[in-house]
């Protein structure tokens, strides 16, 4: 397989096995959507799920309550359900 290039998802699964990142790293870091680095997550971990791998994620935390248990956490929520806060930190996800 040389000189073949990694698809954007393998260099995302590559990335996060060495470097927990947020989606918003992952936009910079590959020159895409956040909305396409949260797609490939997804597809991420239905494919680890036949191998000894497995993505975890840290949730999405409220800086101002501190509130973390959301029911979607690889999406970053628009605002707080406790204090209504929009300062939400990004979920960083990461592969074990």
């Amino acid at each position: 397989m040389q000189g073949e290039r990694e698809t954007t998802r393998q260099q995302i699964a590559t990335h996060i096995r060495n470097s927990p990142s947020p989606p918003g790293v992952l936009a910079t870091e590959f020159a895409i959507p956040s909305s396409e680095v949260l797609s490939h997550v997804e597809h991420l971990a239905r494919s680890l799920q036949s191998t000894d791998e497995q993505l975890l994620a840290a949730p999405p935390e409220c800086r101002e309550c501190g509130f973390s248990e959301f029911d979607d956490i690889i999406n970053r929520p628009s605002r707080c359900p406790n204090c209504k806060s929009e300062s939400i930190d990004e979920p960083v996800f990461m592969i074990d």
